[in-house]
């Protein structure tokens, strides 16, 4: 396979990039791509080169399965390959369509003129994994358009649309029609007209202002703050935009690169590509190949209209699928889709969302309140109260009126989704859509497969997840399947800790040091404490009475402090402002609570703290791989990224440990199992994997 396929129009000659499926920059095409413009340079009936993507792009950047790898002596990188371009005496056009992201957007910020197709859209996503453009789009693109845009392209790493990078100068060209003729009338403009290259690196569109305006880094800096938290990879992009600034091109290249350098060889751009990887990863399911036939979803029905079935419903609504939502009652029907239409207008208020597309959504949306409207619908989701004899009443009438073929999915987070299934007469159209809070923005789907879920609705529902905009996982039966197996060990430890010694404030703040947008007490007061009460209540009676329990959070559900909707929870809260407050009255309640206990208050470093919330959690997610619920480590990374806030630069739990050293959680929690007791017990696999050396990235199942 040529990694560049040539083509002659006249005197243009065409370079495709070659490299399916996304035209990555590997080195078999960088050598390529410079061979042919030599060539083209030395050839005298080639006038001008027109830059093309074969297949459904241009190019989706550097192939990252090459970082941290030596490519053949001699092999330009992707900066030779972009200097071949940009300082050819001949004219070079991009023509550009699908995405040109990353080292695909430097490529053609290196050439000397661009043409855009119609929905295409560009950008260059590389802090998302850690690193930065590492290419000359640092050096490059706040040369050709305004500084505080470039800067707010390169460390948000969001791709924008054709038109927008028309405005901004990005794109010079959108075609009306097919883009490479029009890409090819440019170079033959250009050709003619005889002018010099207009190269990218003598541009100096962004460059002056920001001369003028020195705090403008400083400045910019501070806005990105929040969401650049505990990274490093947006700062280092501030640098290297600045430094476009302060130092000539070439020397700002040679800054970048040292930047790009000391970026990819750090645990923070491992973990960003690991989760890259797992994300992708998550859809291959052993026994379900990517064969096997799917069900076409063309209309859904939402058995629930609270918060959480509003929400779901609205995710097909956003991908044009037809909902009917159910209610019992048309009030609370009434006050279900008035939730949503709420949802909806406060996006159109933020300018996210057009009231013509608001106003389709909402078409889109049938309320009832009788059980026969599910009749037609491909898909329905029970999402009622956690109870499963309610969930068990609710299926009955599912498997009787919903039509043959149909799946039956229950957005149950803990419950046994075998034991709902048994209750209908087709077990193997039932499955667990897990959707987590608030559904129409989480993006983890956790799909629960049933022992007599067939291939077909497992693939289907894999499928959903996709067609819906969300990453699904899938993942076995058990309580609280994987996320929310895990998180109890993290709560649990997290109450105990506070009994020995510390306050919630101290755990919340180490928490949150560690990347997570909030800590456990902090998210408990923000979802509702008395959530968590009904099913420790309704649990008790299967909790061992010689475990250990902490009462501390059922004491403080008993004053009627349920967090933030009641003003006062593990903190206090003052009307009108979300901000937990410390509360006097929660320390001296919890001081009394460890002498109940008869536990003897010490002081906690935050090591041990972060340690006690964290390793158990690990620990957990080791007996989840060694019983079959999850198929992978990574899969699980996945599940706590995007559905518990793990921070993604430490790339999930299960790497995170990977990266500290498993012998280092194995042994830690083997003194915790001698101090604290069975539950600490370390989990076989961990023990097996700590004793060989090896990495949960080791375990094949």
């Amino acid at each position: 396979m040529n990694a560049v396929i040539e083509e002659r129009r006249g005197s243009v000659l065409i370079l495709k990039l070659n490299n399916p499926p996304v035209n990555g920059l590997g080195a078999a095409l960088r050598t390529a791509l410079v061979g042919a413009i030599k060539a083209g340079q030395e050839n005298n009936e080639i006038a001008a080169f027109v830059i093309s993507g074969e297949g459904r792009m241009y190019s989706a950047g550097a192939d990252i399965r090459e970082f941290g790898t030596t490519p053949p002596a001699g092999t330009p990188d992707l900066n030779d390959a972009i200097n071949s371009l940009e300082m050819s005496s001949k004219p070079v056009v991009s023509a550009i369509h699908g995405v040109a992201a990353g080292g695909g957007l430097e490529l053609a910020l290196g050439t000397h003129y661009r043409v855009g197709a119609a929905k295409t859209r560009v950008g260059l996503p590389e802090v998302t994994l850690g690193i930065l453009p590492g290419a000359g789009g640092t050096q490059r693109l706040p040369r050709l358009i305004d500084m505080t845009k470039a800067l707010e392209l390169i460390t948000s790493g969001r791709l924008i649309s054709v038109d927008e990078a028309h405005k901004l100068g990005i794109i010079d060209e959108v075609a009306d029609g097919d883009v490479l003729e029009a890409a090819i009338e440019a170079a033959e403009r250009l050709a003619t007209e005889g002018a010099a290259p207009r190269r990218s690196r003598d541009q100096a569109v962004g460059l002056a202002a920001a001369k003028d305006n020195p705090a403008l880094f400083e400045d910019f800096a501070k806005t990105m703050a929040k969401a650049a938290r505990g990274m490093n990879a947006p700062y280092a992009c501030v640098r290297c935009v600045e430094a476009a600034t302060t130092m000539n091109f070439d020397d700002g290249l040679k800054y970048e690169r040292e930047e790009f350098t000391k970026l990819v060889t750090a645990t923070e751009s491992a973990a960003m590509r690991h989760a890259f990887f797992a994300e992708r990863e998550v859809a291959k399911i052993p026994d379900v190949p990517a064969t096997t036939s799917a069900k076409d979803i063309k209309s859904a029905a939402i058995i629930g209209c609270g918060t959480m079935g509003g929400g779901i419903a609205m995710n097909f609504a956003n991908v044009g699928i037809p909902v009917t939502i159910i209610e019992t009652e048309q009030a609370a029907l009434d006050r279900g889709l008035e939730r949503i239409k709420g949802n909806y207008a406060n996006t159109v208020s933020k300018g996210r969302l057009s009231q013509d597309a608001m106003d389709k959504r909402m078409g889109l949306l049938t309320g009832a309140t009788d059980m026969q409207a599910i009749g037609d619908a491909d898909i329905v989701i029970e999402a009622v109260f956690e109870e499963m004899i309610v969930k068990k009443e609710i299926f009955s009438k599912i498997d009787a009126i919903a039509k043959p073929g149909a799946i039956l999915a229950t957005n149950t987070s803990t419950l046994d989704v075998d034991e709902i299934a048994a209750v209908t007469k087709r077990p193997e159209d039932v499955v667990g859509t897990h959707f987590f809070s608030p559904a129409n923005v989480m993006r983890l789907l956790e799909n629960v497969r049933g022992a007599k879920s067939s291939p077909e609705t497992i693939a289907t529902v894999m499928n959903l997840g996709k067609t819906i905009n969300k990453v699904a996982v899938l993942v076995g039966v058990c309580d609280g399947f994987v996320g929310n197996r895990m998180l109890h060990q993290y709560g649990r430890e997290a109450n105990f800790l506070i009994e020995e010694g510390v306050l919630p404030q101290q755990v919340d703040k180490v928490i949150f040091d560690f990347g997570f947008p909030m800590g456990p007490f902090t998210m408990g007061d923000m979802a509702g404490l008395d959530i968590g009460w009904a099913v420790r209540k309704r649990k008790a009676a299967e909790r061992p009475s010689n475990q250990r329990y902490s009462a501390v959070a059922d004491r403080i559900c008993e004053q009627g402090r349920f967090g933030q909707k009641t003003g006062a929870g593990w903190y206090r809260y003052e009307a009108g402002n979300r901000t937990p407050i410390p509360d006097p009255e929660i320390e001296s309640l919890i001081i009394q609570a460890s002498k109940n206990a008869g536990i003897e208050r010490r002081e906690i470093s935050d090591e041990e703290v972060l340690k006690r919330c964290l390793y158990p959690l690990v620990n957990e997610g080791a007996k989840i791989l060694e019983e079959g619920l999850a198929i992978r480590a990574s899969d699980i990374d996945v599940i706590w990224v995007h559905g518990y806030g793990f921070p993604r630069y430490h790339g999930g739990p299960m790497f995170w440990a990977d990266t500290i050293g498993l012998d280092e959680v194995y042994e830690t929690m083997r003194r915790y199992h001698a101090e604290h007791g069975e539950l600490m017990r370390p989990a076989g696999l961990l023990e097996k994997l700590a004793k060989e050396g090896k990495k949960f990235s080791d375990f094949k199942g």
